[in-house]
């Protein structure tokens, strides 16, 4: 016989062959099987293969281990039962991973509870309160309540004006800019426990254009701070505050919890 080239995936599949070819149920192998088979050095392979498969098929076995062998439990697969995948390794990666996922999607679902429209723009303003220096702002010493006509006749910005509970505090500074999520937004730094306020725009309804208003205080939180957040006029006024809700209640007409 001529001898033949195999490339090293088909010399793979050779090595790996059944020495009776009936049994070969992959194509592949199958393939190299039936081009090996023209090479002596198969053939030779093969008859070994077989006359070692005829000498352990002859060897007696001892009676004391014969029932072994015929056990319908010994050679069955296991049965597959809730202990048993409770102790596998795979399943146990597997709970733990879901009751991360599933604790995380409660913990946010918890988070945006009481979400109102604009608590998403309040929290963004939260982390601009955190980041902020005095000294990126118009140093300005009045009431707060007197910074709406400021804002009006120096920006243009209508109702942005510090509700009856914070009008009277005096301030530090103030300032407007344009946040790409909250809108033009103005914030002001009083000497009250060195709160902040901002006034931005409200969230409106894309059908009908509207803004509800609501009396109520509304709180979120953020990065350490805390906000009571109240909507007049479609222009929302936050009052925020580094530590717990409850520091803000004080200086509410009607704290919510």
């Amino acid at each position: 016989m001529k001898p033949v080239r195999l490339s090293q995936r088909e010399r793979l599949l050779v090595h790996c062959a059944p020495a009776r070819a009936e049994r070969i149920d992959d194509r592949a192998m199958r393939a190299a099987v039936f081009r090996a088979a023209k090479s002596d050095e198969f053939v030779r392979q093969q008859q070994f293969d077989r006359a070692v498969a005829a000498l352990v098929h002859a060897v007696p076995i001892p009676p004391e281990t014969a029932h072994w062998f015929s056990s319908e439990a010994l050679i069955a697969r296991p049965k597959w039962t809730w202990k048993r995948a409770a102790k596998n390794p795979a399943v146990v990666a597997v709970g733990i991973a879901c009751l991360v996922i599933a604790g995380v999607f409660i913990i946010q679902f918890i988070e945006h509870l009481h979400d109102f429209p604009g608590s998403s723009r309040a929290r963004r303003l939260l982390s601009v309160a955190n980041s902020s220096r005095s000294v990126l702002l118009d140093p300005v010493r009045t009431d707060a309540g007197a910074l709406g006509d400021l804002f009006f006749m120096k920006h243009n910005l209508e109702h942005y004006e510090v509700p009856p509970p914070f009008a009277e505090f005096q301030t530090l500074g103030c300032r407007v800019f344009d946040d790409e999520e909250a809108g033009r937004a103005a914030q002001i730094w009083v000497t009250e426990k060195r709160m902040q306020f901002f006034l931005f725009p409200a969230e409106r309804d894309p059908k009908t254009g509207t803004a509800p208003d609501f009396a109520d205080w509304r709180f979120v939180e953020q990065e350490g701070w805390s906000g009571a957040v109240q909507q007049q006029h479609g222009v929302l006024f936050m009052a925020a505050i580094r530590g717990d809700r409850q520091l803000l209640a004080p200086y509410l007409n009607t704290p919510k919890e």
